[in-house]
């Protein structure tokens, strides 16, 4: 009996699922009646949340899975065949991130971000849209950033997400008669990812003073847009970017613009009484 849940029947596999965003992806894709297929290589807090799902009455399975390693991918994908038969939903979600410029970045760094955020999302469309289709199609949602859409200080960090938008919609294009459809979500900063793990002193705190919201998303604020994308509440979307990042890259510039203008006003408010005080003086001796 249907019982209204937004991925009632579908089966869904999401990478980079043992913890952050990841985890509540799955999380919230198991209350929505999907089976959850958790993919990652942090095999312990992987398993605890699939054994987690299933004491809710909920239906998930654990596979390791290295993104960057093809044979891994077709592996990931056999078992989901054999345990369900198809698959419905796939979330390209791992990722990391790099933090050198252009002229500081490392070859290994360079090669290490594109492999994760870029090679291992197109090695998962490659390996899973057969199975979509057969499954009677599906959607795949790509994790970028809005360093898809503005300068970045991570030079490699930066071209895996131009990347990444880009195959998205590729990906829409040449998988449309397959019945999948292909989109990205572009987050701003999300706390308890990992991803700030190593920053700089004070990074967390100046971009939370730059982000309009005022602090950084949760990454169940994040999780709900997925779901969206993922269910056929979208059915009519297909290489589209999805922003989530309350309104960072539309009107951030703008906002602190108007910051730095108050703040300035007010600290020139008191010499500009001054010198009104001394052209009043000087009208009432003339």
């Amino acid at each position: 009996m249907p019982t209204g849940k937004r991925l009632e029947d579908k089966v869904a596999l999401i990478t980079g699922a043992s913890g952050g965003q990841g985890l509540a992806e799955a999380e919230l894709f198991a209350r929505e009646g999907a089976r959850v297929v958790l993919a990652d290589v942090m095999d312990a807090p992987g398993k605890a949340m699939a054994a987690k799902i299933n004491r809710r009455s909920g239906e998930a399975m654990y596979v390791r899975l290295d993104v960057t390693d093809a044979k891994q991918w077709r592996q990931a994908i056999d078992r989901v065949r054999r345990r369900y038969g198809a698959l419905h939903v796939l979330v390209n979600n791992a990722g990391v991130v790099s933090r050198a410029g252009i002229m500081d970045v490392a070859s290994s760094d360079w090669r290490r971000t594109l492999d994760i955020n870029l090679t291992g999302p197109l090695l998962g469309m490659r390996a899973a849209a057969p199975l979509m289709r057969d499954s009677g199609g599906g959607a795949i949602v790509n994790i970028a950033s809005t360093a898809a859409f503005v300068a970045h200080f991570g030079a490699a960090y930066v071209a895996s997400k131009w990347g990444l938008r880009g195959i998205t919609k590729t990906a829409a294009l040449e998988f449309v008669d397959w019945g999948i459809r292909a989109n990205s979500v572009h987050p701003a900063m999300v706390i308890d990812t990992g991803i700030a793990d190593g920053a700089a002193p004070g990074f967390r705190e100046i971009n939370e003073r730059v982000l309009p919201r005022g602090r950084a998303a949760r990454p169940d604020e994040i999780a709900q847009a997925v779901l969206f994308l993922a269910s056929d509440e979208s059915s009519y979307m297909s290489g589209s970017d999805v922003v989530v990042d309350y309104g960072y890259t539309s009107f951030a510039v703008a906002r602190i613009r108007n910051q730095l203008h108050k703040e300035y006003a007010s600290r020139a408010r008191p010499s500009t009484r001054r010198a009104a005080s001394r052209r009043s003086r000087a009208g009432a001796r003339r």
